[in-house]
């Protein structure tokens, strides 16, 4: 017999006709593929997986989405539509393209600026939705830094960098509480900020190095998550040629009321107002307690 599947809103309507209408009528026709511009993509699917990281919550995760349902793929004598992780992972294989075009970059810096460049609206410039129950608009925990743009990534101006040093510290930190750790943690310079015990105030430090034009200025943006005053300090930077290609931010964040609550989420966007918008993501949560800072 045919079987149909629908998300949880059409549903909610099948339900209601239902309820109102004393005789319901079902019409089922033909089946039939969906192309061009009006398809409602990209969309986060209700299985792909989702943060925050349970072990590591300081780190926000995932890191970025790439198409991985519906995917025409090969198999042997035939094709077939794929789902999943090992569909997305191809596109993100876009990644030794990107070490052609810049053979000097670190796997961190190519990694980076696939984040940073990302996209978080369709086509249409709406904001990309998660399925979910019900469905809503994807957030930093649904899709990382957004749905990946590879052309974005090959120009992205600016860029974050971690050396294997960093990721050597920060995993010896994980092993054990020494002096700095905490600090250190929120300080690792991921194109991301997760603070998942926000109590009263605390500032991050980042560090973009440019990878554009030698003389070029940028201006953050600010996206502040709810009840939380957020702020950076500079504000603009400016690159000149002969000076340092390198600068460093600090991102502060001051909870508005002290009360216990989940994520919310926000961004940094570092602009120069034409060709370069350089976007991080931002989740906090506030608490009260230390004994609760692992709920969510």
């Amino acid at each position: 017999m045919p079987c149909i599947v629908v998300d949880y809103e059409i549903a909610q309507r099948i339900e209601s006709y239902l309820a109102i209408t004393e005789s319901p009528i079902v019409k089922v026709s033909p089946g039939m593929t969906v192309v061009g511009d009006g398809v409602l993509s990209p969309r986060v699917a209700s299985f792909s997986s989702r943060g925050p990281s349970p072990l590591f919550p300081g780190i926000l995760k995932p890191d970025i989405t790439a198409p991985g349902v519906g995917i025409l793929a090969a198999v042997r004598g035939f094709y077939a539509l794929m789902d999943g992780t090992s569909m997305a992972c191809p596109h993100v294989s876009v990644t030794a393209l990107l070490k052609s075009v810049h053979p000097d970059w670190s796997p961190a810096m190519i990694k980076f600026a696939i984040v940073t460049t990302a996209s978080v609206t369709d086509q249409f410039g709406v904001p990309i939705e998660a399925e979910s129950v019900p469905r809503k608009v994807a957030d930093p925990f649904d899709f990382g830094g957004g749905h990946m743009d590879p052309d974005r990534a090959a120009n992205p101006g600016l860029v974050y960098d971690v050396d294997a040093r960093e990721y050597n510290k920060f995993f010896n930190c994980t092993l054990g509480s020494s002096h700095g750790c905490e600090s250190y943690q929120l300080n690792l310079n991921l194109p991301s900020i997760a603070i998942p015990d926000l109590k009263d105030h605390v500032t991050v430090q980042r560090t973009v190095t440019n990878v554009g034009a030698v003389r070029t200025t940028y201006h953050a943006v600010l996206e502040a998550p709810a009840r939380v005053v957020m702020s950076v300090e500079p504000s603009v930077i400016t690159f000149v040629k002969g000076s340092s290609t390198s600068m460093t931010f600090r991102v502060s964040f001051t909870t508005k009321r002290r009360v216990q609550g989940g994520f919310t989420f926000g961004s940094l966007t570092w602009s120069d107002g034409n060709t370069h918008s350089v976007r991080i993501p931002v989740a906090v949560r506030t608490v009260i307690q230390d004994f609760v800072a692992d709920t969510s």
